[in-house]
């Protein structure tokens, strides 16, 4: 029809994996290594080379990055107006006068090793690049007691940079920003990043929350991490959010860990997805009654100190991998 705008559909995925980095384990996101700035890994969907979308998604990251994908799940449809058009709703003309195709972007979660990738196109980038206050591993016994639980970062440059923003607007700017960021009593929930991040847009307190009107951010802006182009960094959050909010219910953990692993490895890699730190005791109780786990009869002294029982996925929790993985669903 004439003066239909057109649609392009776009892949992007969130691989996320874990790696020992300055600061112990990290979690970390596949981003491109383009001339341009880091980016999630996207690409368009060409319906007549693949059947599925998420078959399409396999592929374009096996080829491109080297990697084959266990764990894949999508997260969400993105095609907000203005997404792709920084300065307002309207997009600019492509030559001729046609206006430039709208881009829709299906988010996809995927797991994976940093050690598997062999593609030169995809490089490792920690979360804290993008979300610096969504650790809560630096916080302190020493800190007040209404601030435990939560990152330093929230208290030392959010929550006042938020104080303007909340007084300026209705009560439920507070509680809102209460819920998301644990503040006046309440808990701090490790999923709600995506909740956070689209506060601080709200609030206009990220880079891209100024890009997307079409303006350079203020000077005195608080350095809330690096951007992403388009709204790829709402995209990563929903993902961070999505893997956090599913560790206590689903095997998605063993995805990012070696086949075999002592219980203190197992914990600090849910600590290092979470962002929290999490009891021994409790952590280990609640391993060891979800019947995924089963010990080898090996133990090792990798973490140094007495060697340490070993454990490997259980049969339920490998059947249940392989389920999640989609490998069954490539004929």
């Amino acid at each position: 029809m004439s003066g239909v705008r057109a649609v392009r559909l776009e892949l992007s995925a969130v691989i996320m994996a874990l790696a020992e980095g300055r600061r112990g384990l990290e979690p970390v996101v596949a981003t491109t290594r383009a001339a341009g700035p880091r980016d999630l890994p996207t690409a368009a969907f060409d319906p007549d080379r693949h059947r599925t979308l998420e078959l399409a998604l396999r592929d374009w990251v096996a080829e491109s990055a080297g990697v084959t994908l266990g764990y894949v799940e999508q997260l969400y449809t993105f095609g907000d107006r203005a997404r792709t058009a920084p300065g307002g709703d309207r997009a600019p003309a492509a030559p001729g006068g046609d206006r430039a195709p709208h881009v829709v972007s299906v988010g996809y979660l995927a797991l994976a090793r940093p050690q598997e990738a062999a593609g030169p196109a995809v490089g490792w980038t920690p979360w804290r690049r993008h979300f610096p206050w969504e650790d809560a591993r630096a916080a302190t016994p020493g800190d007040a007691p209404e601030a435990q639980g939560r990152p330093p970062m929230v208290d030392e440059v959010i929550a006042p940079a938020l104080r303007p923003w909340i007084e300026a607007g209705p009560a439920r700017r507070r509680q809102r920003a209460a819920a998301c960021f644990g503040l006046d009593g309440a808990a701090w929930d490790p999923a709600l990043t995506l909740e956070r991040y689209e506060l601080l847009y709200s609030s206009r307190l990220v880079a891209e929350a100024w890009r997307d009107q079409g303006g350079p951010p203020p000077a005195d802006l608080p350095r809330l991490g690096a951007p992403l182009p388009l709204d790829h960094r709402r995209i990563l959050a929903t993902g961070v959010g999505r893997l956090r909010g599913k560790l206590a219910w689903k095997p998605v953990l063993f995805e990012l860990t070696p086949p075999e692993f002592t219980l203190f490895e197992l914990q600090r890699s849910a600590e290092a997805v979470l962002g929290q730190t999490l009891h021994k005791q409790n952590f280990r109780r609640q391993v060891e009654r979800s019947g995924l786990v089963e010990p080898t009869g090996g133990r090792t002294a990798r973490q140094g100190g007495r060697p340490a029982a070993e454990y490997r996925y259980a049969p339920a929790a490998t059947t249940e991998r392989r389920a999640a993985s989609g490998r069954s669903r490539r004929g």
